[in-house]
């Protein structure tokens, strides 16, 4: 008796729901890894991995150093912090979304301090050097949009603003960093505008 050749059954691919799963681990490693290096340079991998719910061999194939890691929450807050302002400027007025992105420069300047901590010197001047240029286009974008709109002065240059705010990069603020940090950003800000 001969067997009839079965037809082939259609098989499920895990693939698809793997690599969904692996993406929003890392996601969530990231965003732990951002919170907990902005708390503490000092922060263990081994706590990153059990505050985001992951195992330590889950977050080392994702990040198999913890300066890889540290190297990939960098990039990933510069390149929001970059492509935040296109999004704010098609939301708001030109001036409120020079200041709402300046805010978000402030917050990362914070948070740089953690990841600066974990990072070798020649580390941090490579993402200096890499992350410059997008940085500066970023605000020349927004002052751009409040020439335009007759907002800001027309001898302002984007590298010279960036030079301008870069006391947001330093550590010793006091007692209260964040209220300072405001103040003098709403200052540099003001002598932005046009009849200063």
């Amino acid at each position: 008796m001969t067997q009839e050749p079965q037809e082939p059954q259609e098989s499920q691919d895990p693939q698809p729901a793997r690599r969904a799963d692996a993406q929003q681990n890392r996601a969530r490693i990231l965003a732990v890894a951002r919170d907990a290096l902005a708390r503490s340079g000092d922060v263990t991998l081994n706590s990153i991995a059990k505050e985001a719910g992951v195992g330590q061999g889950t977050l080392y194939r994702h990040f198999p150093t913890r300066e890889a890691l540290v190297l990939a929450v960098y990039r990933h807050d510069v390149g929001e912090l970059v492509d935040s302002a296109a999004a704010l400027l098609s939301q708001q007025e030109p001036w409120q979304a020079l200041q709402l992105w300046f805010d978000q420069l402030a917050a990362f300047g914070r948070v740089k301090h953690g990841l600066a901590d974990a990072l070798d010197a020649a580390t941090r001047s490579n993402l200096s050097a890499e992350h410059y240029q997008p940085v500066v286009d970023a605000i020349d974008r927004l002052l751009h949009a409040c020439r335009q709109a007759g907002l800001v002065r027309t001898d302002v240059e984007a590298p010279d603003v960036l030079l301008l705010v870069g006391f947001l990069w330093r550590t010793d603020w006091g007692h209260d960093p964040d209220q300072r940090a405001q103040r003098l950003l709403r200052i540099a800000l003001d002598g932005l505008r046009t009849g200063r």
